[in-house]
């Protein structure tokens, strides 16, 4: 990989996080509705330098949740 692809795997890194943390915070449905394109753009220019086919995770799971939502138990745990 060169210095270049790695430093554009960086800034989509970066950008990555920071869609996450505004998505925890209060947005407006608009807001949120282009953010989570944003990410969804910056997970797959990742993807598409990497060539890893895997997804890395979608928006919907950085969605800040109520205090009254059920979390979901991780699979194998009673």
């Amino acid at each position: 990989m060169t210095d270049e692809q790695l430093m554009r795997l960086k800034v989509y890194g970066n950008n990555v996080q920071r869609y996450r943390r505004l998505l925890n915070g209060n947005l407006t449905e608009q807001e949120r509705q282009f953010v989570e394109r944003r990410l969804t753009e910056e997970q797959l220019a990742i993807q598409s330098l990497t060539g890893d086919g895997l997804p890395l995770c979608t928006s919907k799971a950085y969605v800040k949740r109520s205090p009254s939502s059920p979390r979901r138990r991780p699979r194998g745990e009673a």
